[in-house]
């Protein structure tokens, strides 16, 4: 009789383990009910210092961050000013980033390269176009080399593709982006599906990776306006 009992009692048991493996198994692809907590890039505030007085400024004021702030200045002065600017601004205020952007236009050799120079001194962040800021918008539209075209004629470039959208840039009075400007900016491409910011980044990267940069004054057409963007959109 003891036997028997015996026998059935490891007969239970190895029902039990075996219920108990299936039961973890079970377990094992079953969702985690503990949700993970969402990592946020910590807060950032971030300076920029514009040459222009309108492009520029109403570009980058038009970005909303839920973790940063921008704080676009038209300084309306020459590259080298722009830095300096910058310098003043400072040590006025707390800022986790600074920027400085500015155009070649007609600056010298000298002074353009040289303001560059001083803002890495600065630890800036430097975003350049050469020959102007409205290269950068170009590129949301097109894989543009710019060439012998001249800063002049970039607006009439640009609104070649903005009159497909009933849109303008007025490149030659006001010079301002407009909200309607910046959202298309910001949509996706009907060809590629792909965000026209996105292909204007990976087109100015391209390009701008073609120059060595030991003379950035040369380096016609470029911007590296794509590299403080995506600063931006890492905060947006």
């Amino acid at each position: 009789m003891k036997m028997k009992n015996k026998k059935n009692e490891q007969i239970a048991r190895k029902k039990q383990h075996k219920q108990a493996l299936i039961l973890a198994k079970k377990r094992q692809h079953e969702p985690s009910l503990i949700l993970e907590e969402p990592t946020r890039l910590e807060r950032q505030n971030i300076l920029i210092v514009c040459e222009g007085v309108n492009t520029e400024p109403s570009y980058f004021r038009q970005f909303r961050l839920t973790s940063g702030r921008i704080v676009a200045l038209g300084a309306g002065c020459e590259t080298i000013r722009v830095v300096d600017r910058a310098i003043e601004e400072k040590n006025k205020g707390s800022f986790d980033q600074i920027w400085v952007v500015f155009d070649k236009d007609d600056f010298s050799a000298q002074d353009f390269n040289a303001a560059i120079e001083k803002a890495t001194q600065h630890n800036f962040g430097v975003a350049y176009s050469n020959q102007s800021f409205e290269y950068w918008l170009i590129l949301h539209f097109e894989d543009h080399q710019g060439g012998s075209m001249h800063r002049d004629q970039y607006h009439d470039k640009i609104n070649e593709h903005l009159t497909n959208f009933g849109l303008y840039y007025d490149g030659n009075g006001s010079k301002k982006v407009t909200k309607k400007v910046f959202d298309l900016l910001l949509s996706k491409d009907n060809q590629t599906g792909v965000s026209r910011i996105q292909l204007a980044i990976n087109r100015a990267r391209r390009i701008f990776n073609l120059y060595d940069h030991r003379s950035p004054a040369q380096e016609e057409s470029s911007t590296s306006v794509f590299l403080l963007v995506e600063e931006i959109l890492k905060f947006k």
